[in-house]
């Protein structure tokens, strides 16, 4: 009876309480949402919502696979034995397997519990959810008029996941990773599913919360500070890159949020397509939790001056 009583709330009760809410100020709501900024609103989140759920369905469902059906001893077996070599091998494996960053970081630390070296588990870890063929299949999508997008996007990224590999073996120290224990699950389906599962609610919201603050950005602001933001090419490429970092969006979906940003140059875009899946504030949680606060707080700052200046590279050359 006392734990019937003192169970944690559940998100049916979460639902129900939300719809009860809803009811309760149906009038002023429906008001609100009949204003012209508010139906623009609705129409910009509600777009890039349905353009990238299935995308990001599709991602976190062969990620999940991905990390609970194929053996961790693979990658290390494929990789050539030198390091500097191991490095871009791993970068370009991170190409051809689909994943979000939820679940290259665990991978990543998994990699080097098998025994890779980080440099290159480290590479993997920042080319997977950037360069991966539902990413790169979405970012064709979203700029169906700009199919040089997908090709800048591909360099950049490897470019940043090779470079930072490299950095790695030069200035990195073994000290500063700080491996949990690992933790076997259940049955390998029931894995598969809750890994899947936690992914998709897990990046979801974050998908939420970007296409927002994306409608928020073409609705609220003023279109002349956009405007003044964007047409300096520095502060454009920065202000898109930091917003990245901010806003955390799954790579799966985070390509439909750029195509919206049409104020800003091409360049500014790709930074944010490039720093986003590389270093953001979920993947600062993540990589703190998987290899040690002393880890993230080094590299994280170092793959978005990388990742940056990639981006600003690539596109400066392309466009």
């Amino acid at each position: 009876m006392d734990a019937e009583v003192n169970r944690r709330t559940g998100s049916v009760e979460v639902l129900a309480g939300l719809l009860a809410l809803v009811l309760l100020v149906r009038g002023p709501l429906d008001d609100l949402l009949g204003t012209p900024i508010a139906r623009t609103w609705t129409t910009v989140f509600v777009s890039i919502v349905l353009q990238a759920v299935p995308f990001l369905v599709f991602g976190v469902t062969l990620s999940a696979a991905i990390a609970v059906f194929v053996p961790r001893e693979f990658f290390a077996k494929a990789l050539p034995k030198h390091p500097a070599l191991a490095v871009p091998a791993a970068a370009a494996t991170g190409m051809v397997l689909p994943g979000c960053e939820c679940g290259s970081v665990p991978v990543a630390g998994a990699l080097v519990r098998k025994g890779v070296t980080p440099a290159a588990a480290l590479a993997f870890l920042l080319a997977a959810p950037a360069l991966n063929p539902v990413v790169l299949t979405a970012t064709a999508i979203a700029f169906p008029d700009q199919p040089s997008m997908v090709f800048a996007r591909a360099v950049a990224g490897l470019a940043a996941s090779v470079v930072m590999g490299w950095l790695w073996l030069c200035l990195g120290r073994t000290e500063w990773i700080k491996l949990p224990e690992h933790s076997h699950g259940d049955t390998r389906w029931r894995a598969f599913a809750g890994a899947a599962g936690h992914d998709l609610v897990h990046a979801g919201g974050f998908l939420v919360i970007g296409a927002m603050a994306a409608a928020t950005l073409n609705v609220l602001i003023p279109g002349r500070w956009l405007q003044a933001l964007a047409d300096n090419p520095v502060l454009g490429i920065l202000a898109l890159s930091l917003l990245a970092v901010l806003l955390s969006i799954c790579s799966e979906a985070d390509a439909f949020v750029a195509a919206s940003l049409t104020q800003f140059s091409l360049t500014a875009r790709l930074a944010f397509l490039v720093v986003g899946p590389m270093i953001d504030l979920k993947l600062f949680a993540m990589q703190a939790g998987t290899f040690g606060k002393q880890f993230a707080v080094r590299f994280a700052p170092a793959t978005f001056v990388v990742a940056l200046a990639c981006a600003t590279v690539t596109g400066t050359v392309l466009w």
